[in-house]
């Protein structure tokens, strides 16, 4: 079993910056992906960036504001969100696929980020 605990959420003006924090602990044999979700009210999941051993790739709305990164010895993926705008906000999720022969999917609680002044 593995466990993702995120942090780092909270209330922001518009062009300020917030950094999401994600670390796996358990039974980690090997990370193939790990991913940034977000969902607002009302509104679907969506996978705003990953990344993976061929690289990073981002939704075009946060594209040139988010950088999303990983700490293999930590087992950790953060989110430097930059020039961050109302449309943002919603409640973040992390999630990691996990495993060698058999893959699986883990998500974090979710924290919340909210733009506003």
């Amino acid at each position: 079993q593995v466990q993702l605990v995120e942090s780092g959420g909270g209330l922001v003006q518009p062009g300020g910056s917030l950094r999401l924090s994600c670390a796996a602990s358990g039974n980690i044999s090997r990370i193939n992906f790990m991913g940034w979700y977000r969902q607002s009210p009302g509104k679907e999941r969506d996978l705003v960036a990953s990344i993976t051993s061929g690289g990073t790739k981002y939704v075009d709305s946060v594209k040139g504001r988010f950088t999303i990164s990983r700490d293999n010895g930590k087992n950790t993926v953060y989110l430097q969100m930059d020039s961050l705008k109302p449309e943002d906000t919603a409640v973040y999720y992390c999630k990691f696929t996990v495993g060698l022969l058999k893959r699986s999917d883990y998500w974090g609680q979710g924290t919340q980020v909210t733009v506003s002044s």
